[in-house]
């Protein structure tokens, strides 16, 4: 009698897991080099945002704000925007441009 059992055998699901694991092997040391990047490109984002702020700031205030704190305590950015993905503190120059710590630890 023939039975038709149907399912996978042991052969076929070894091979997809050895494709699988190929895969993985190929893809994750490739997403993890990446992080250095992300962070980066996230931190000059942010660099971007925070210097548009700075500018409505003086548009609406006749003046540049003293420090980043101002924005912060008039609501113009929150705290969390004043630090880049990296950890590293945003600082604002005497010329009211803000500093991207990735490109200060670079040079």
């Amino acid at each position: 009698m023939y039975s038709n059992n149907k399912g996978f055998t042991l052969i076929e699901m070894l091979i997809v897991l050895m494709i699988i694991t190929v895969l993985i092997i190929l893809i994750v040391p490739n997403l993890s080099g990446r992080t250095a990047d992300v962070n980066e490109k996230g931190c000059d984002a942010l660099v971007s945002l925070v210097q548009a702020q700075v500018e409505t700031f003086y548009i609406e205030n006749d003046d540049y704000p003293s420090s980043l704190d101002e924005l912060v305590n008039n609501s113009y950015i929150k705290e969390e925007q004043t630090t880049c993905p990296n950890g590293e503190d945003l600082e604002m120059d005497s010329n009211h441009q803000i500093i991207n710590p990735y490109d200060s630890t670079s040079t």
